[in-house]
C-alpha cells in the first residue's frame, strides 16, 4: 500500500485493516491508488474555481436589488453605511475575489480580499442575532446557515493559501 518505494510506509486505518482482508483487495487498492492521485492531481483547482464561483455569483446577484437572499441582511448588519453605496462596493469586490479564484491569478491578494471580507460575514451574529438564530446558541435561521457555511469557505481558502509558495498535495 505504498504509492512510492522510497516512501516510509504510512499507519494503515482500520478500514485499511478490513479492506486487506477481502479477496480482491488488491485490485481495491490499485483504483484507489488512482483516484487518489487523481483527486490529489486536481482537487486544488476544482475547490479553487468551484469558491471562485459562488463569490462571482454571490456578489453577481448582489448587483441587481431584490435578488441576493442576504441583502436585507447586509443592510440590517451594516446600517451606519448607506446601503445603496455598500451593497455595490461588496457586490464587486465579491466579484473580484470570485475572478481571481476561478483564474488562480494574483492568488496572495484574492485571498487577502477574502479573509478581509469574511468578519463582515459573521457580523450579524453579534448585531442582529436575531436573523441569525431561532434557538440560541444551536438554532440556525436560514441566514445563519448562510453565515455557518462560512466556515467551509474559509478552511477551503486556507487550504487554498497553502499553495501560494508552490504548496501541493501529494497522493
Amino acid at each position: 500500500m505504498l504509492d512510492n518505494p522510497i516512501m516510509t510506509p504510512r499507519k494503515l486505518t482500520l478500514e485499511d485493516r478490513l479492506l486487506r482482508r477481502l479477496p480482491f483487495a488488491e485490485m481495491i487498492d490499485r483504483v484507489d491508488q488512482r483516484i487518489t492521485r487523481w483527486m490529489a492531481r486536481y482537487g486544488l483547482t476544482m475547490m479553487r474555481v468551484a469558491l471562485g464561483i459562488i463569490f462571482f455569483w454571490f456578489g453577481a446577484l448582489k448587483l441587481v436589488p431584490g435578488l441576493s437572499p442576504a441583502e436585507e441582511l447586509v443592510r440590517n448588519t451594516i446600517f451606519f453605511i448607506d446601503p445603496n453605496l455598500f451593497q455595490p462596493v461588496l457586490a464587486v469586490w465579491e466579484m473580484a475575489i470570485g475572478l481571481g479564484l476561478m483564474t488562480g491569478l494574483f492568488m496572495r491578494v484574492t485571498l487577502l480580499l477574502l479573509f478581509l471580507q469574511m468578519p463582515g460575514t459573521v457580523l450579524p451574529i453579534f448585531v442582529t442575532p436575531a436573523a441569525v438564530f431561532t434557538h440560541f446558541p444551536f438554532g440556525l435561521t436560514i441566514e445563519g446557515q448562510y453565515i455557518v457555511k462560512n466556515l467551509a469557505l474559509i478552511t477551503a481558502a486556507i487550504v487554498l493559501g497553502s499553495t501560494v509558495r508552490g504548496g501541493r498535495i501529494v497522493a
